[in-house]
């Protein structure tokens, strides 16, 4: 899924930050879901682990982000679709675990 990362912050009312542009890259270019560790180590930058909380907490409550709960309770993070918005998640679908290489996937069209 293909994202205007400036826009969908302006769109949002969101500063623009280098944490912020750094995690929704990490989605842009990823094909499923990110638990909060994958962002850790995949964003080649020490970002505080409170940030990337944080973080990740506006963009679920922005309608940016979607979460995805676990079989072991953890959390992971998947990009919305463009008609979610704040407050209001319309992402109503399965999501496939894979488990050999633990990747989460949102099944759109099931």
């Amino acid at each position: 899924m293909g994202i205007e990362i400036l826009s969908v912050l302006k769109k949002n009312n969101l500063s623009i930050t280098g944490s912020r542009k750094k995690i929704l890259e990490l989605f842009q270019h990823t094909d499923g879901a990110l638990a909060h560790a994958d962002i850790e180590k995949k964003s080649g930058e020490h970002f505080d682990r409170v940030t990337i909380y944080r973080t990740l907490q506006t963009f679920v409550e922005k309608g940016i982000l979607h979460t995805i709960p676990t079989a072991d309770n953890s959390v992971l993070y998947a990009l919305c679709k463009d008609d979610c918005s704040q407050g209001h998640h319309h992402d109503n679908h399965v999501h496939f675990i894979c488990d050999n290489c633990n990747t989460a996937y949102c099944l759109d069209n099931t």
